[in-house]
């Protein structure tokens, strides 16, 4: 009999896309965001990978959020754009209003 009944785990790569941010909603804890960049390449047609070929690229940008008090205070202090790091977290959907009042879906990786 397995402990885990389910698991939610995200690993990710990548470049920071700008310094982080520490914003504190009233009657919550404060919580450090950031954003992520990693990079996906492939070769497209039919060719063979030793005779070239165009190569694609896609960046996906991640939202990252840290809430733990010690890790959320150490990312805001010392993760700056450009580094490249590692992330280690779970995914979190949710949903937001944004400031047209329009209801916005937002996924997160909680880190």
């Amino acid at each position: 009999l397995s402990l885990v009944a389910a698991m939610n785990r995200v690993q990710l790569l990548g470049r920071v896309g700008q310094d982080p941010i520490m914003r504190q909603v009233e009657g919550k804890n404060p919580v450090t965001i950031f954003s992520l960049a990693t990079n996906e390449m492939w070769r497209t047609g039919d060719s063979d990978v030793s005779q070239g070929g165009d190569v694609s690229q896609k960046t996906t940008w991640h939202r990252i959020s840290v809430f733990r008090p010690g890790l959320r205070d150490v990312t805001y202090q010392y993760v700056r754009k450009g580094a490249r790091i590692y992330v280690e977290g779970k995914l979190d959907y949710g949903e937001y209003t944004d400031k047209n009042n329009v209801r916005r879906q937002a996924t997160t990786i909680i880190a």
